[in-house]
């Protein structure tokens, strides 16, 4: 709640008192150690150093003087020369001062012997006089001596001294002008940012400072109220104050805390009759107290404390301080009324009433009890109230004991927070209010409550999670149902057309007809073909005209061996016939039969009518037959598989396990294994997925393209058949295989599926990118920005241009990605697109957003109109090889009631062909429009494809942004030369007035403390709110009774002005 403090350069106390400013508003309270002599340029008789030398003693230098970040920074960008003028500078000095390291051990020691001798005799005129030189000697070398000064008097235990020498003071020492120095030596060492720490991390320096107002000095008294302001701005300073003044009240038996203060504030004679910097010490004082710390935030906290003050009769004396018509002191006043009269309003704002009058019992329990009443707390207060009765009335210490024991209970419940902190002195020590109401609390009810809470929550988000995918899903259907009829209407309006075209054609044939009937009337042609009454039979059968997806009469043949077709490829090649080849029949070989099942030998054979004159006509396998040990040969090879036992001890301990007949070839079989155990699904359920069209969605797209891979072949059939009496002992793969082989055109049905599943995924694929062709071309031929721009770049390169380069009417776009290739004359950084863009910035600012205008470009500049329209053609392929197996399927019979693929598969043809009805026309619209804007460019449109077209204005476009951003950077850079520039004349500047004002420094040198202390004293710490609560009031001055809020002078009127 600090508002802006304009301070001269210096350390900024943004990062000390964090707490105390907000956001932009952080003051820039500066440490001012009175260095203007070591700052005195001085021409050195040595030479300068070297570098790294000159950069280590300067480094020293700026270290002891205890700059910020900022400000550190500052003065190593000095030049060399300046930083070994201030170096030497600073030795001269430390030559002059003689020894001014020894002093902290001085001032100690003479520190330690006048607290001494203090308690021997009272000290004579000429003595006091030396003390408080001495005393004064100490608080100007803490504000002018460089840090290690500072240090080392911290090290020595100084402060302590100090403070010793305060608890010690006899009653003429208290109010003489020693005390002032003693308080204004700590607030020369609060100055520092390592004596302010020093300070507040002593256990008893806030308590003994306090102890201080004791005294009958004014001047002390100030200084004294000055520094507990301030410390109450510091981070974790405004609870030491508050302890310090409950101190104080022990130390001066005060009745209540702040009492003494309150009886200051009210003095109007003798001397305090026109003494006004001691009210507004103490009203700055208290209204820190009020406004900071937990004040801050807290409207509880700030009541609380307030009532103390009011307690003491403080309204009365702050209406009688408006006579002294002091701005500084009514700034303060205001403030407090203000900031009253805003908290009583809130305050009001809680139970719906105008004014809560606080001096009435009678109208605070109404507002209590119309609070609570009808409220599971109400029979509580009920209950509190009457055991109030019951309590001891009689005038005596105990039953006084009693109310302010229950006084200082509630106020606990009010103020405590909930980690147990109390932002006051605790009244009660030991009293957690949470751990006490949490006593009070079952921890069963609790954590059953919470389970119930989060079951709840649990359910609604599965309700909710629920509700947005069947929202999702209606959205799908209803966008589905849109373009459906859209699609619908389109082939309506295009089946209109087609009717009449078809209605004209027939009136056309009737016609022609007609005439050749006469003329084969009047007169016969010979050799002519025949005339029907339709008109002209043709001589031979012709082709017959399908329609785009209208397979061939014939069934599809089995399929042929192998994986996955494309969707390019006729999927479905037919095997030869069933018959013989042509040729003589095989020989049969006299091959001996093994008695099991062996494992198949995947090889390529040769017919026999082509190993004709090759070395296989030399070759006889038969009379191997007679060396091989064909029985070992069959263990080894055996198609049931068998265990490998471990040991040949253990033969007979390891149970064996039952064969497994395998005929497929081992990898193969592997890799379907994989596949299935992946696919976690029984071979029935994959059947039934295959066969009802997958409606459970059982199997992933993957899935499916991996199932395609194991397809059973022509071979594996055969092997599996001849084992059909053995499906109990087949091996996992080979029983898969063989289960899939029993349903009709399995693998045609399996690619109809994928494809299925395949088509909105591949078609929302392809409409973007057409989309984005469509838009791109009406993008750049609309936009006027793009077409502005190409004037500039036209213009310049007219002008720049001689010759028979020069004269242009127009260019191809592809010179705008060489408008960067021209450097500037000037500066080798600088293109012409820099400059060009600079000059759009400053004579066309809407030309310099031309993107804007292009925002489909980056798109249309990926997509390659050949690999476009091979997927296209893929689809058209695809739908073809589906419609073809439709038709099959049609002719034969359902394999049972789960075979649904001809209504499944029927269904989704007439979606997918009006779908992929509308994608070919999209397209068809999209190279029409891309054709208009190519010629609109005056490109050629035969060559031109549309990446490489619109890849020309997304490099341009990439380049444009590009130099803008340089163009940014370097205009920063500029900017923060200039900056620089000035920073160092006005350090330059400094430099010379603080040589000026070195003697008046040494009085009253600055430092961030007291910047902190002005700000209290004049009343700009509570500027920013002060004026917020003039707006607030300014708003709300029409809903109020004026006679409610106290009076507030017009001293605001006056601050808005300042």
């Amino acid at each position: 709640m600090v508002s802006r403090v304009k301070q001269p350069e210096g350390r900024g106390l943004s990062s000390l008192f964090s707490c105390c400013f907000k956001g932009s508003d952080q003051p820039e309270i500066t440490h001012c150690q009175d260095n203007t002599k070591t700052m005195a340029v001085l021409e050195p008789n040595l030479p300068m150093p070297p570098l790294q030398e000159l950069d280590s003693m300067f480094t020293e230098l700026v270290d002891e003087l205890d700059l910020t970040e900022e400000h550190r920074a500052a003065m190593f960008s000095l030049p060399a020369e300046k930083k070994w003028q201030l170096y030497w500078s600073k030795k001269l000095e430390a030559a002059e001062n003689k020894g001014a390291t020894r002093w902290p051990e001085y001032y100690i020691d003479q520190l330690r012997s006048m607290a001494a001798r203090k308690t021997l005799l009272g000290p004579e005129d000429e003595e006091e006089q030396g003390r408080h030189e001495i005393v004064d000697g100490l608080k100007t070398a803490l504000r002018t001596q460089p840090m290690r000064f500072v240090t080392r008097f911290i090290d020595l235990d100084g402060l302590s001294c100090i403070l010793n020498f305060l608890k010690s003071m006899d009653y003429e020492t208290t109010n003489s002008q020693v005390h002032t120095s003693l308080i204004g030596c700590i607030k020369a060492l609060m100055n520092n940012s390592q004596g302010r720490a020093h300070v507040l991390g002593h256990c008893e320096s806030i308590n003994i400072i306090a102890q201080s107002l004791t005294t009958e000095s004014i001047k002390t008294k100030v200084a004294v109220l000055e520094i507990l302001g301030a410390v109450c701005l510091v981070p974790g300073g405004h609870k030491k104050v508050l302890e310090a003044m409950l101190h104080y009240q022990k130390f001066a038996s005060e009745r209540t805390r702040f009492q003494t203060l309150l009886t200051d504030l009210d003095r109007s004679t003798g001397r305090y009759r026109d003494e006004v910097n001691l009210k507004t010490a103490i009203m700055s004082f208290i209204n820190a107290v009020l406004s900071q710390g937990a004040g801050e935030t807290s409207l509880e906290f700030r009541i609380h404390l307030r009532y103390e003050f009011l307690m003491l009769g403080i309204q009365p004396v702050i209406d009688k301080l408006r006579s002294n018509d002091n701005a500084t002191l009514n700034r303060h006043l205001d403030f407090f009324q203000m900031l009253r009269n805003e908290d009583e309003l809130h305050m009001s704002k809680r139970f719906d009433a105008v004014h809560i009058e606080t001096k009435s019992a009678s109208q605070m329990f109404e507002l209590i009890k119309k609070s609570l009443n009808h409220t599971e707390a109400y029979p509580h207060l009920l209950s509190a109230l009457q055991h109030c009765l019951m309590m001891p009335f009689k005038q005596s210490s105990t039953t006084l004991h009693y109310w302010v024991l229950l006084d200082r209970i509630v106020q606990q419940l009010v103020l405590q927070t909930d980690k147990g902190e109390d932002p006051d002195v605790a009244p009660l020590e030991d009293f957690n209010v949470k751990n006490i109401v949490r006593m009070l609390v079952k921890e069963s009810e609790v954590k059953e409550w919470k389970e119930q809470a989060d079951k709840t929550r649990k359910e609604h988000h599965n309700l909710q999670q629920r509700f947005e995918k069947k929202e999702r899903e209606c959205e799908a259907k209803n966008e589905e149902k849109e373009d459906m009829m859209a699609m619908l209407n389109k082939l309506k309006d295009k089946l209109e057309r087609e009717s009449n075209d078809h209605k004209q054609a027939r009136l056309q044939v009737g016609e022609l007809s007609a005439r050749l009937q006469q003329l084969s009337s009047m007169s016969s042609v010979p050799g002519g073909p025949p005339v029907s009454s339709g008109g002209l039979v043709p001589p031979g059968p012709g082709p017959v005209p399908a329609s785009p997806f209208s397979p061939p009469p014939p069934p599809p043949p089995p399929p042929p061996p192998g994986g996955l077709p494309s969707f390019g490829m006729a999927p479905f090649a037919p095997p030869p016939p069933p018959g013989a080849p042509p040729g003589a029949v095989q020989k049969k070989k006299n091959i001996p039969q093994p008695s099991n099942p062996l494992k198949s030998f995947n090889w390529s054979k040769l017919p026999e009518n082509k190993t004709e004159g090759t070395i296989w006509k030399e070759i006889d396998d038969i009379k191997v037959f007679k060396v091989l040990d064909l029985e070992e040969l069959q263990r080894t090879f055996s198609a049931y598989q068998k265990p490998q036992q471990k040991d040949a001890e253990d033969e007979q301990a390891v149970v064996k396990k039952v064969k497994e007949l395998s005929v497929i070839d081992g990898r193969r079989a592997q890799n379907c294994n994989i596949l299935l155990s992946r696919l976690r699904l029984t071979n029935e359920e994959i059947r039934r997925a295959v066969l009802t069209m997958d409606e459970q969605e059982d199997l992933p797209r993957d899935m499916l393209e991996q199932l395609l891979k194991f397809v059973p072949e022509k071979s594996d059939m055969e092997l599996l058949g001849e084992h059909k009496h053995e499906l109990e002992r087949m091996a996992k793969a080979d029983r898969f295989l063989y289960d899939m082989s029993s349903i009709n055109h399995y693998q045609q049905r399996l690619h109809s599926l994928y494809f299925k599943k395949k088509f909105a995924e591949r078609v929302a694929d392809i409409k973007p990118k057409i989309k984005a062709l469509s838009l791109a071309s009406r993008e750049v031929a609309q936009s006027g920005t793009l077409r502005q721009l190409l004037e500039v770049v036209l213009a310049f390169g007219n002008y720049m241009n001689k010759g028979q380069r020069g004269n242009a009417y127009g260019f191809k776009v592809s010179s705008l990605n060489k408008i960067a290739d021209t450097k500037s004359s000037i500066d080798k950084n600088v293109t012409l697109l820099h400059y060009m863009i600079t000059v759009l910035e400053k004579k066309y600012p809407k030309v310099a957003a031309f993107s804007e205008e292009l925002q489909n470009v980056p798109e249309a500049a990926k997509v390659n109109m050949t690999e476009l329209e091979k997927d296209i053609g893929s689809l058209r392929s695809g739908l073809k090889s589906v419609e073809a197996e439709l038709q099959y399927q049609r002719g034969q019979s359902p394999q049972g009631p789960a075979d649904k693929f001809v209504p499944v598969v029927s269904q989704f043809l007439t979606v997918a062909s009006f779908s992929f009805l509308e994608v070919e026309e999209s397209l068809s619209e999209a190279k029409e429009v891309f054709v208009k804007a190519l010629r609109h460019f005056g490109e050629d449109s035969s060559n031109l494809q549309p990446d490489t077209f619109f890849g020309i204005f997304d490099t341009f476009l990439a380049a444009f942004s590009e130099a803008e951003q340089d163009n940014e950077r370097m205009a920063r850079h500029k900017e923060e030369e200039e900056k620089r520039t000035l920073m160092e004349t006005q350090l330059k500047r400094d430099r010379e007035q603080k040589a000026k004002k070195a003697k008046a420094n040494e009085e009253e040198g600055g430092g961030e403390f007291d910047d902190l202390v002005s700000a209290l004293r004049s009343g700009e710490v509570f500027e920013m709110d002060m004026s917020k609560m003039n707006r607030r009031k300014q708003r709300r001055h029409n809903l109020f009774d004026g006679g409610r809020e106290r009076p507030v002078t017009e001293l605001n009127q006056q601050e808005d002005s300042v």
